[in-house]
Parts: structure tokens; sequence; C-alpha cells
């Protein structure tokens, strides 16, 4: 057999196909008295025996990994815990010829069990250094880890990286009758489709027990090592799928068999040595302490996941049970304390030693406070709006309002001497006493700090705490203000708060109103691609594709144009719903959607020459990467942002082609009326802002128009790019947030819109405000115009703050701003060379 093995080995060496190799041995191997052994090897380092046997056999090697084929060991189970339901509790113990026992061994100081329930049966563990466990998996599953583990694919969830895998033998293990039983760790036998209720909580958790491949939830070898290439194999880190399969404990402490099958198959049992993967030494998980307040624990997920990459950290539910009893001291790469609620000595010691340990906090409005502070009762300003002045590490000085505590923190008399960290003042309330509210501190000599704060920097002005209207609008305009403060905190806290990597650029699909349209469409498409079925413009191409081909890689500049899409493109956009609402004759009978693009403006800047007139194309995103605003403004464009171009043909002899600055007021109002017409939706303070913006009341903005215009022969060809909050709320303000406060302050109960909604009724009031233009002129729109314009009744002062006083009149024959002063009478301001400020009644030159 030794012959054969080593045969096998030169085999495997030179013809990298050691795969089959580790599945055969596995499999011939397994039930005789035979193990394996997965090992790294550390460069200039002697091998540590695998076991006690001087018979270990290399049976293959690659880079520092190596198998060895071995003699089990036997386990001393002396002061092991077990979970409820561990095989190990069985009596007498049996040996299935088809196990293997395995020991997980972890060199770093975190005593924590890991969850891989979806690919082995934990039966025991021991928390001590070095953290060890035994646990049990099918062939199968046992030869994938192995192969994984080899390529350097294999990652646990709780950021640990094996180091050795080592088999073992239950029916020799010594002192089984001393295993410790774990409540906590029950394991629970269930069929598809149980619950699992935690013995603590009560929590209610579904198991999903369909799929038990190696991309599973819970342990994932980034993809099936058949399609990798063997010399490139690439490392990639575990990511739960949702939250809702993550278990209360912060890095998987429980090792119940959450989803496990009685139908598992033939198991093996394995041993694993780990190490962290993250490379500062912590998971990257944060912790959130709400006293068990579920309510406030969505509200500060919520926030954490619009802040940080949510990419590069999972955020865990910390129970107060656990918080006191749990060994998360050291797995932590951020606890997050918010509980109003006082803190037990014993929590607040271990949150001391927590920081000693090099731990980072953030505090939002606890009752927690460290030497060097106390806390000073401000009852009278408890849940009224306070204005903060926050210093950010660059020096700049940021005014925001916030929902103010109950508390701030004062200096304790000589409490700074004898306090050995550091004190730093970084935010304070306005006014004489200039309390501090946000400070931060360190603690111990291994880098622990927290940033303590007293306002509710996790309360949005949308909640349900927030009744009055001066007070929402006070925090909607602070908004943007609150998350650069939230994100210069975490920042320093050491998290990654940039933007996720830039989504690629999806599908583009023709879609239509009615088939009289498509076919139109269809029909010019035909003629306009080349032998390859691509039509070429300037800034990109759309090469014509089925469904069945939409995801076939192109050159870069080329996009699928999916003539044939499936009947559910996006959770952003409906077809049926925008065909609902569209009420034009040709402006938006035919569309290309795209779930993601670089700008709706490049889709169709290159087709607007040779598009027909009756075709009437617009192009809609669900998100923009590269949207852009006058005078080449940059325009945020999430999701729940309604975002389109129109194509517009304008004869140059028209009333509207004498005055086309007009059409970018036209396109504004479009989108004011569609909402502003509908019953019961009167009194939504929707409104225009000269030249182009879109703007709730005079408060801020929420949306905006770009028009490019282009002359060919005696037309315009014209781009009417728009864009406006629909249902993204954050961090600014959106056209649902005024809904949602308009039904708390009346009390009714009017639906809120949908972005293909908005989208089909603003292209069709565009298309009526044009028409009503081409007939009568600018007196045919003007007098609804000023009916929905911010700057009824307003005085202004020109270039400067010193400038001239000045009253707004209204807009010229041409569609400039005209306002009039004692000085220089009236003067028109052209919207291409100006700006107006809302916030200081300014009229300024725009600095380009």
């Amino acid at each position: 057999m030794l012959i054969t093995l080593c045969y096998v080995y030169l085999w495997v060496r030179f013809q990298k196909c050691y795969t089959l190799v580790i599945r055969s041995a596995v499999r011939r191997l397994c039930g005789s008295r035979v193990g394996f052994a997965f090992c790294t090897v550390k460069p200039g380092a002697a091998r540590r025996p695998i076991s006690e046997q001087p018979e270990d056999t290399v049976l293959l090697k690659r880079g520092n990994k190596v198998v060895y084929v071995t003699e089990p060991q036997a386990c001393d189970f002396s002061k092991w815990t077990v979970p409820l339901g561990s095989s190990l509790l069985a009596t007498p113990k049996t040996e299935n010829s088809e196990n293997i026992a395995f020991l997980i061994e972890a060199t770093s100081e975190q005593g924590v069990a890991i969850k891989w329930s979806d690919y082995c049966l934990p039966l025991a563990l021991s928390p001590g250094q070095p953290f060890r466990a035994v646990a049990e998996a099918s062939i199968d599953n046992f030869s994938h880890l192995g192969v994984a583990f080899m390529e350097d694919r294999l990652h646990l969830d709780n950021g640990l990286i094996p180091e050795k895998i080592v088999s073992v033998l239950l029916r020799e293990s010594q002192a089984c009758d001393e295993l410790q039983i774990a409540p906590e760790l029950e394991i629970q036998e269930s069929n598809p489709g149980d619950q699992e209720v935690s013995e603590k909580s009560g929590a209610v958790t579904d198991h999903h027990t369909e799929d038990y491949h190696m991309e599973g939830r819970h342990l994932h070898l980034s993809s099936c090592h058949e399609c990798l290439e063997l010399e490139n194999s690439t490392i990639l880190s575990v990511k739960f799928a949702s939250a809702e399969d993550i278990p209360d404990l912060p890095d998987d402490y429980e090792s119940g068999r959450d989803g496990v099958e009685e139908e598992w198959g033939e198991e093996e049992s394995f041993v694993l040595r780990t190490k962290r993967a993250n490379p500062g030494g912590k998971p990257p998980n944060v912790l959130v302490y709400t006293g068990g307040c579920e309510r406030r624990f969505d509200r500060v997920h919520a926030l954490l996941a619009e802040c940080v990459d949510t990419d590069s950290y999972t955020v865990y539910h910390l129970r107060p049970p656990k918080a006191l009893s749990e060994p998360w001291l050291n797995s932590a790469l951020l606890l997050v304390l918010a509980s109003d609620e006082p803190l037990a000595p014993q929590l607040c010691d271990r949150i001391l030693a927590y920081l000693r340990l090099g731990g980072k906090m953030l505090s939002l409005c606890s009752s927690f406070c460290p030497a060097g502070l106390e806390l000073a009762p401000r009852d009278a300003q408890q849940g009224r709006i306070c204005r903060v002045s926050f210093t950010k590490a660059n020096a700049t000085e940021l005014e925001l309002h916030a929902l103010a505590s109950s508390h701030v923190f004062v200096q304790q008399e000589g409490g700074q001497a004898e306090y050995e960290g550091q004190v730093e003042r970084w935010g304070e309330l306005h006014g004489d006493s200039r309390d501090m509210v946000i400070v931060r501190v360190t603690h111990g000599k291994d880098g622990g700090e927290a940033v303590l704060c007293q306002v509710q920097l996790d309360v949005a002005p949308d909640s349900q705490d927030i009744q009055s209207l001066q007070d929402f609008e006070k925090l909607k305009v602070s908004n943007a203000l609150r998350y650069e403060v939230l994100t210069e905190i975490l920042s320093s806290l050491g998290l990654r708060c940039e933007l996720s990597q830039v989504p690629p650029l999806s599908p583009v699909y023709l879609l239509s109103a009615s088939q009289e349209s498509q076919d139109t469409f269809l029909q010019w498409l035909r003629m306009q691609v080349d032998g390859e079925g691509v039509l070429r413009s300037s800034k990109l191409s759309l090469k014509a594709v089925s469904c069945a081909e939409a995801q076939a890689p192109l050159p870069e500049g080329t996009l699928a144009l999916v003539t044939d899409p499936p009947e559910v493109l996006s959770e952003q956009f409906s077809l049926q719903t925008y065909s609902l609402h569209l009420h034009s004759r040709v402006l938006g009978r035919s569309l290309l959607f795209a779930e993601t693009t670089s700008t709706t403006m490049d889709l169709l800047e290159g087709l607007m020459l040779r598009l027909p007139g009756e075709v009437g194309l617009i192009a809609i995103a669900a998100r923009q990467t590269k949207g852009r605003g006058r005078g080449g403004n940059a325009w945020l464009s999430p999701s729940g942002c309604a975002m389109f171009t129109a194509h517009v043909r304008v004869e140059i002899s028209s009333h509207l082609g004498q005055r086309i600055a007009f059409l970018q007021h036209l396109a504004a109002l479009a989108v004011v009326e569609a909402v502003r017409t509908l019953p019961g939706y009167e009194d939504i303070d929707l409104r225009v802002k000269w030249p182009n913006d879109i703007y709730y009341s005079n408060v801020m903005k929420l949306g905006g128009v770009l028009v490019n215009s282009t002359v060919m022969g005696s037309t315009f060809h014209l781009l009417v790019g728009c864009g406006f909050n629909v249902d993204n709320s954050n961090p600014t303000i959106c056209i649902n947030d005024l809904v949602a406060q308009h039904n708390r302050q009346w009390g009714s109960t009017l639906e809120l819109f949908s972005t293909s909604q908005l989208i089909a009724r603003s292209i069709s009031k565009l298309e009526k405000l044009i028409d009503t233009f081409q007939d009568m002129g600018p007196h045919g729109v003007l007098p609804l115009y000023y009916k929905r314009w911010v700057h009824s009744g307003t005085q202004v002062r020109l270039w400067s703050e010193d400038g001239p006083l000045a009253d707004v009149v209204g807009l010229d024959e041409h569609g400039f701003l005209q306002v009039r002063s004692g000085e220089q009478g009236v003067v028109s301001v052209q919207p291409d060379g100006n700006s107006f400020d809302m916030l200081k009644n300014l009229v300024v030159t725009k600095q380009h």
C-alpha cells in the first residue's frame, strides 16, 4: 500500500490532480486503522509531530500544505464541554467505521466554538488554550474540506483559518464521563421546516436543510474546486447570507445543528487547528448591546449598514446574558453600546477589560462613563432638538441639529490627573455652557479607545420619536451632516466607511408600454445594427441579444441590449406599474432599462440624432455610477432614486424652440405636478427652485434636471435628464419622507410612491407641459410655475453678501431669473453662469 501511495503522490505532484487522490484515499481508507492529517508547515520550522506514531507517511505536498497518512489518536476529554444531544453522551460509546473524529485547535486567545453545522456535527469543545473542538462530517464533506485546505481556500465563518486537520478515535478516548454538558449548546435534531427555539432568548430560527453543497450559508469554500485553475486559487472569506442566518452569539459561539437533516449520509470526523484571518488579529465582528431592546438594535443595525462597508463587517446583537458570560472580549472589532438603562457593575468591568485589551467602542447615550469623566443631568433638554458643534480630525467644524439626551459629560475635579488615558472634546452644545456631548477617551496600553456620545445620533428624522414638523425639518437639514459625523467617528475607531466597490454595468433591456411602440422600435433597430448586431455610438455600443445571451462577455464599451426581457426585471422597476401610470402620446412609450449603468444620458447620447420622432425613447436606471448635474456637479444616485433621460425633439421655429431654456423649468415642474395633482397629495410641499432643482418647501433639495441639446438642421435634439429621491430617505430626503410626515401630522393614510409610478407620471406631465408651451408660449405655463416655485416674495443680494438688495420678480421671456434692485433696476440672471443660494438668499456667480 505504501508503494501505491508513493506512486500516487508522484502522479499528483506533477499532474496536479490531487483532488481525485484525496477523495479516493479518504473513501478507500475510511474505516481502517488509518487516519489523515492535513497540516501547514511553517517556513524555517521543523514539522511538529502530527501524532506520536513514527509511521507518518507523506501522501502529498502542495506549497506549505502537507497531507500525512497516520494512525488516528485518542483524545483525553477531561474537563471538556459537550452540547446536549452529542453522540459522546451515548452509552456505550461506539465507533462508526465510516466516521473519523477530529480535533479543532486554535492558537488565538479567543475561546469560541465554530459554527459549521451545515457540514459537520460538533461533538465536544475545550475552551482553554489552545482551544479545541471535536466534530464529525460526511466523507464527501471531509474530502471537500481537505481539498480546500490544501488550496488555501478554507475560511471559517468567524474569521478563523485552519492550520491542521487530524483524525482521532472516539472509542479509545478517555474520561468521557467527565464531560460537562452545556445547555446553551444543545444539538436539536430537526427535519426540514422544523424550528429551533433558543433556551435563553426564545428566538425562533427557521431551518433550511435543502442544500448541503459547500457553497452553503456557514462555511464557504470559494467555489467548486474543479472549476479553478489549481495554481491560481484565490482565498475568499466567508460571509453569511443575511443577519437572519446568524444566531444570537457573536462569533458563532453556539454549536447547534441548525438545519442538519437526519439523512446526512456517511459521516467522518477530523481535527482542525485554526488561526484568525483578520490581519489586525480580530474577526470583523461589530457587537451591538442595547440591553435586550430589539427596536433599538434594529435602528442601530440599519444605521451601521448605511455607514460602513457592509461587505467587510458583520453586526451581531449582544444580549445581556451573553455580554456577561460569553468570551467576546477578544473577538469583537467594535462594541456599540446603545442602552440608556443603568449598566450592571459586572458589565462595566467587562467593558473596561475589553478596552484594556485594545478594544474599540462607540457609546450612544449609555450610562457608561470611565474614570476622569462623569455624567451631569440635564433633564430639561431631554427629547429636544439641540445644536451641536463637532470637530473633525482635520479641524473642520460641523454644525448640526440632533436629538439631545438627559445628560452631558463633565470632567471630574482632579480626575484627569489620576486617569492614565486621554480625554478629548469632540462635540459640544451651543450655548453659554458649551457642554460636552461627544468625547473620545483612551484606556489601557494596548490602544483601547471609546467615543462616547450624549446626543442621539442613531435617531433619524423620520423616527416615531420626532413628532413636530419643525423638528423634522431641522433634523432633515442636518441628516447628511449626521452621517458625516458618524462616519468620522467610525473611521477613527478603525472601521472602513468607504463605499463598496462600484457594481459592474448590467445588461440593458428594451421595454415598451404597447406592442405598437415595441414593433416600431424593433423595426428601426434592425435597420441600425451592423453585421454583428451592434448598435454603435460615441459613448457606448449596444449589442442586440436574446435573454439567454444577456450575461455573455462583451468587449469593453459594449453592453448587451436584450430585446426579449423576462417578465420580472428588478425590484426597483415594474413595467406594469409604469404602463398603468403613463398617459403620454409618444414620450416614454419605448424605454431602455438598466439595473446599473454609468448614466442614462450615456445610453441615449449616441442614439438621439438617429431616432425617429415617433419612438419617444427614454432610458431608466435603478442605479447610476456616474450621475451628472449642471456644471459638472455630481449627483448621488442610489437605489430608490428615480433616474431617467428622455429624448425630446423641438423645432427651432416653435415657441419652445425660441426659448429652449424653459425646457429645464418644465421638466422640474413636471415632477412636482406628478405628485401634487394626485387626490390627497395636494399639500405635499414639493416645489421647484430656479433654474432646475426640485425642493422640499424652501428647506432642502431632493432632485434636479439636466438638459443637453444638439441642433440638427431645423431641429433641437434634447436629452432631458432627471433624478429625484423617491424612496431613499438617507442621507438627505425623499418624497416618501414627505408623505410619511404628512400622514403622521394629519392622521392620513396616503400610500407611498414607487419610482416606476412617478417616472411615468412625470413623463406624462412633461409631454403635456411641452404641448401647452408650444400652443400658448410662456404665459401658458408661468402661472403654474410661479404657484409651485420657492421664490415668491423673496429678496436676494446680488453677486455677494454685501451686494445690492433685490426683489425676485419672475422669469423673463427666455426663462432667465429676473430681479429688481433700486440701484440697477431689473436684472436677468442666466442659469449657466449663476447659482441661487437658498441658504443665504444670494444670487452669486457660480464657481467652475
